[in-house]
């Protein structure tokens, strides 16, 4: 079987999307990645053909683009998704599409257009409608503050995909011969969507829109050793604490950095700060700090104390897996919702809100080093599935949806 795996975002799009690609190519199938070109490297690392599709997401992110050019950056997405896809894709079985909407809606489309069974999948629940939650707005786009309604809110979720994505997704369509899409949302979503996440850690609840199905957390084995140096660090003294913000910018980082290290030293704590697209940097020569770029966090995360994160999905799972307490600094989009499971499950303490002051993150340390919080995360980890690709590989090789 000929598997296309399409996505486009940040590490925490395409690192689950590899683990799926390495579970298949394990069990015979052959698999292409279709990627922003930042992952090169990494899908080259691991052996699997990978094919670039748009501008770097790093430089994207960085650049913070005002909330008005999202519609122009979803034509560019989409364009290139019939650019690029139309032709990769071609003489494949099935297509998987995840990542952000405009280029999941170009991905299918395309797989439309071919004729290719697919698979819509996401990587935390807020984006499938829900009496139980509320949509995540878009940037520019509040929601009325004065509407809770749910049926009301997914309404207007769905109102804003369309204003978004919608010209630019049905031009395409039009001028490939698909008729187009009335719900931009609700044709990404589908009748049968698959949640790539731990049952546990992101319980879905059933509802009556659509049949979910919840393969649990697609899980990027590393293997890699820790770099000699930081091995002798973590030797050298008391376990330390981790603090790092994935592919999150932090407009402030020097504050950021320096209000993160000074909270940690005075809970008595050595620190390991992980540079990230933020671009973190020590804040003094002090022997009790180190600094690490691309790392293997799943090693790394069994030896520190605590883990200070941006609570997105990856980074939240690999953390609970480790059985390590976690202080959550959501920055944007689903973060909240996961500083909110890590707080609901006793594994570690929600921060509130994406700026740090000294006096914030030196509760949520005191509540995640607390022997309790220790002993719950510990318990916690033992209850997370690992079978995630397995399951999700087998639905897929079996023709399953």
């Amino acid at each position: 079987m000929r598997v296309f795996l399409s996505t486009y975002g940040s590490r925490g799009d395409v690192e689950p999307v590899l683990a799926l690609a390495l579970e298949l190519q394990r069990s015979g199938a052959e698999v292409t990645v279709c990627a922003p070109p930042d992952f090169a490297g990494l899908l080259a690392g691991f052996g699997v053909p990978m094919v670039p599709l748009g501008r770097s997401a790093e430089a994207l992110t960085k650049a913070a683009p005002p909330p008005s050019s999202i519609p122009e950056h979803a034509a560019e997405l989409i364009a290139a998704q019939f650019e690029v896809v139309s032709e990769a894709a071609s003489g494949y079985d099935v297509l998987v599409a995840t990542g952000m909407v405009p280029a999941a809606a170009g991905a299918l489309s395309v797989a439309e257009l071919l004729g290719l069974r697919s698979v819509s999948v996401t990587f935390q629940q807020l984006t499938l409608p829900s009496p139980t939650h509320r949509p995540l707005a878009f940037p520019g786009r509040p929601f009325p503050p004065d509407v809770t309604d749910s049926r009301t809110l997914w309404d207007l979720d769905a109102e804003s995909n369309n204003v978004l994505f919608a010209e630019a997704l049905n031009r395409r369509r039009t001028k490939h011969g698909l008729l187009p899409v009335d719900n931009i949302r609700d044709y990404v979503i589908g009748d049968q969507p698959w949640l790539a996440t731990d049952p546990l850690l992101d319980p879905w609840q059933e509802s009556t829109a659509f049949d979910v199905v919840q393969t649990g957390a697609w899980i990027l084995p590393d293997q890699r050793p820790l770099p000699d140096d930081l091995a002798e660090f973590l030797a050298a003294g008391d376990a330390p604490v981790f603090v790092g913000f994935g592919s999150m910018p932090m407009h402030s980082s020097a504050d950021a950095a320096r209000v993160a290290i000074e909270a940690v030293r005075a809970q008595g704590r050595r620190t390991i700060l992980r540079r990230g697209w933020a671009n973190l940097a020590l804040i003094d020569d002090q022997d009790d700090c180190f600094a690490v770029d691309e790392i293997n966090q799943q090693k790394l995360f069994g030896h520190v104390a605590a883990v200070v994160h941006h609570g997105g999905a990856g980074t939240t799972m690999t953390t609970t897996r480790a059985g390590t307490p976690q202080v959550v600094v959501p920055q944007a989009a689903d973060q909240p919702y996961w500083a909110g499971r890590v707080a609901e499950l006793g594994i570690g303490a929600a921060h509130d809100g994406p700026a740090l002051t000294f006096e914030s993150p030196s509760a949520a340390l005191e509540t995640a080093l607390a022997p309790a919080t220790g002993v719950r995360a510990k318990e916690v980890a033992g209850l997370i599935r690992t079978d995630g690709t397995a399951v999700a590989a087998k639905l897929l090789l079996d023709g399953s949806r």
